[in-house]
């Protein structure tokens, strides 16, 4: 969370679509509801807030998912027994109240899903996930503010399209974007769900969930599903919403280990630094990068000394390298990727010790 992250313009048509999940599973395990019940005649407000929601969520029943309608898991989820349904309800309500999680004294986190049936689970994780796959994708029935409409709601590309505007850095649309979690390059934009929603399906459409990154970072090898909390507690754990960095990461170059080392500003976050750093495998890229921009700073150097033997030209003195490597640094623009990176090569190349070798080096060359 190098950057800033800010929720976007048309992040209320999201949670109002979160709302709309709530309200479809307590209509589903309402203890007078079976699945004869689950019809286009019962499905009206007060099931639902208004008949817009209604209408469009009658719709995305009929959706067909791996051979089977969404329709089919809203029914099996009706019939299940009361002590089912009771305990997916608890569940719910802990999982919809994520915010509090970052409050001091938050409640108990579900670091499991609830006993029911496999069935079950496996029919309501389908039906939330499909909010996004099905729902989402298509367009919800909500403008950006939130407010129901019939036609032409706030989609997948629109969210997507407005949080790339939102934390563009630079605002050329020609110019590098930047991925917010490690600084880098934002070329293939994946939407991660931070708190993964295979496990957690009720967030598959909450705006504090959603989060547009680089490839690399949503890599399997890297954050993937894993979990982004310790067995339920948030606590040394960065939110992108709710608990953001806000500045607190530090890099910093190791020379015994030759090693990008990610650093809190504030001791009190070094557990959340920590967490961060091993889900996106942050100082390995990070390390990897700057060892790539040091070679190519050495070589451009090692260019420019030719440059001037064939000019006749004297050998470069300590003082000019110090200009040069001083020059390059001031330049440095935060607007681009591996901004971060960056500064801790050329500070680094400052260093008393690689001047000397600098020096020596170039004066090798033919």
């Amino acid at each position: 969370m190098l950057k800033p992250i800010n929720h976007v313009s048309c992040s209320p048509a999201l949670r109002a679509c979160r709302r709309l999940q709530e309200h479809l599973v307590a209509w589903l395990c309402d203890v007078n509801v079976g699945s004869a019940d689950i019809n286009q005649v019962n499905l009206v407000p007060p099931c639902v807030p208004t008949q817009t929601e209604a209408d469009w969520l009658w719709a995305f029943l009929q959706k067909i998912d791996a051979g089977k309608s969404l329709l089919v898991r809203a029914q099996i989820l009706a019939d299940r027994p009361i002590t089912e349904k009771e305990l997916l309800r608890d569940w719910v309500d802990s999982v919809s109240n994520l915010s509090s999680q970052f409050q001091p004294t938050p409640p108990t986190w579900p670091v499991t899903p609830p006993t029911i049936s496999a069935m079950a689970w496996q029919a309501f994780k389908e039906l939330m996930e499909a909010f996004y796959e099905k729902g989402l994708r298509a367009g919800l029935p909500y403008a950006t503010d939130g407010s129901p409409v019939t036609g032409g709601g706030v989609s997948y590309a629109q969210f997507v399209q407005e949080f790339r505007e939102s934390h563009r850095l630079n605002p050329n649309l020609g110019a590098y974007e930047v991925c917010v979690l490690c600084g880098g390059p934002l070329e293939a934009v994946e939407v991660d769900h931070w708190i993964a929603k295979s496990v957690y399906p009720l967030l598959s459409v909450c705006p504090d969930n959603l989060l547009p990154i680089c490839a690399q970072c949503n890599s399997t090898d890297n954050k993937g599903s894993k979990a982004v909390h310790s067995n339920g507690s948030f606590a040394d754990w960065f939110h992108p919403y709710w608990f953001h960095a806000n500045g607190g990461i530090q890099l910093n170059y190791d020379l015994q280990t030759r090693s990008i080392k990610s650093l809190a500003a504030s001791p009190a976050d070094a557990a959340k630094v920590a967490n961060l750093d091993n889900l996106l495998n942050l100082s390995k890229r990070w390390t990897r990068k700057f060892k790539a921009e040091y070679i190519s700073q050495q070589d451009e150097l090692r260019r420019r000394e030719q440059l001037r033997k064939r000019q006749n030209l004297s050998e470069y003195t300590q003082a000019e390298i110090v200009l040069h490597i001083q020059t390059e640094q001031a330049v440095l623009s935060p607007t681009k990727p591996h901004y971060e990176v960056n500064c801790v090569v050329f500070a680094a190349m400052l260093d008393q010790a690689r001047l000397d070798a600098w020096q020596t080096e170039l004066g090798l060359v033919s």
